[in-house]
């Protein structure tokens, strides 16, 4: 199998985008990405892109639109190139890089370009709710009412019986991601936190109350509208490109039963392990190898459940860890220096393309000093899927010319 690299990124800003349509939006994210990938050619002629890959969940729910690649190919004047729309709930931009990478790893293809994109600020908050729950088992949760965030709410209490976190430490997620988010151009969110709530001016405090006990409003992230997008070719072409490449060193994908109430121990995420490990082990790296990470912080339990379940943490220290800023920009392991889904935002469908994006900006060190991880060279990120029922994780590395 070929080596493969990321020698195009490119995002849109996340948040509310009225005066875009979901074409457009994924669209304007793929022409960053090529342009990206066109600004590293140095003299050797980009080969034209084979496929193209877009990560999707929702279009055909909420905007009743199908066959999204196909129109997207169309879009660009890309034809005749494969095109192939991926579902895999908020998993969908992992699954789709996942499928660029085999493509080319395989030799069938030299270069993808691969897309992920929602818009969902175009429904009412209940709606867009509803739209994520049908992930859910379709006998045992969904018709009983179960939401995303009442799940996530049921998790946390579990987390907290079983591993001592307390709000301070799911505070503490908060106030990082959400100060990182003020500083990342492309993040929904651009109001800082203090402890209390939210607040956009000294004399402007909004309260933050509990959402899905013992989970608060701004444990959320936000429903947003956006899409991101990466070009993938060979290592071998890449090496040739006048930017750093950055090498998809390792990758994973793992599954678990679908309903948390039948799992063994619901606190458990082993498909997040697992998929670690495969990704790891690919690489030749470990957890201590690893110096940026975007981990899926739908809800802040989540990102302290991950840290430890990846091996960054033992089991009960995570909380600790982010409590003592050992997961801030300087300290032992960055994470999420996007502001992550909790602050960047939750397109679902470009969710993990966009932490991709991230990490390869990191990489080749492109971002300003109060975003940039100094001298990382290694990355990973975690796409979790339903709730921790299906998986993908990657490991990123810096390729020095």
């Amino acid at each position: 199998m070929r080596d493969v690299a990321i020698i195009g990124a490119g995002m849109i800003p996340f948040g509310r985008r009225d005066e875009d349509t979901l074409m457009e939006m994924l669209a304007y994210a793929a022409l960053k990405a090529l342009d990206d990938a066109a600004q590293s050619d140095t003299g050797h002629v980009l080969p034209p892109i084979d496929a193209v890959y877009v990560a999707n969940m929702g279009g055909g729910m909420l905007q009743r639109q199908t066959a999204i690649a196909s129109s997207l190919v169309d879009r660009l004047s890309l034809m005749p190139a494969a095109a192939e729309t991926i579902e895999n709930g908020p998993a969908s931009g992992a699954s789709a890089v996942k499928n660029g990478l085999l493509a080319i790893a395989s030799g069938y293809y030299d270069c993808v370009l691969v897309v992920g994109g929602e818009k969902m600020r175009e429904v009412t908050g209940w709606r867009a709710t509803d739209f994520v729950a049908t992930m859910t088992h379709p006998q045992a949760e969904y018709p009983y009412g179960i939401t995303l965030p009442g799940m996530a709410g049921m998790f946390t209490r579990l987390y907290m019986e079983q591993y001592g976190v307390t709000r301070e430490h799911l505070l503490a997620i908060s106030l990082k991601n959400q100060e990182m988010g003020t500083l990342n151009p492309y993040a929904h969110v651009e109001m800082a936190l203090d402890r209390d709530g939210i607040f956009d001016s000294p004399h402007s405090i909004v309260n933050n109350p509990v959402t899905a006990d013992p989970l608060h409003l701004y444990d959320l992230c936000p429903v947003s509208d956006g899409a991101a997008a990466i070009v993938l070719c060979s290592l071998e072409l890449a090496k040739k490109l006048s930017k750093p490449p950055v090498l998809i060193a390792g990758f994973g994908q793992a599954t678990d039963t679908q309903t948390l109430q039948e799992r063994e121990d619901p606190t458990d995420l082993k498909a997040v392990t697992i998929a670690a490990q495969k990704a790891f082990a690919m690489a030749n790296l470990t957890p201590a190898d690893i110096h940026v990470a975007e981990l899926h912080d739908a809800f802040t339990i989540l990102e302290i459940a991950e840290s430890e379940h990846v091996g960054f943490f033992p089991k009960g220290e995570g909380g600790k860890a982010a409590l003592a800023g050992k997961t801030r920009l300087g300290g032992q392991i960055p994470i999420n220096v996007s502001g992550g889904l909790k602050a960047r935002g939750h397109p679902v469908g470009a969710t993990g393309v966009a932490q991709l994006v991230d990490i390869v900006w990191q990489l080749r060190h492109e971002l300003p000093a109060n975003r940039q991880v100094q001298g990382a060279k290694n990355g990973l990120t975690v796409n979790f899927g339903g709730f921790g029922n299906n998986v993908l994780a990657f490991v990123l590395k810096r390729v020095e010319q």
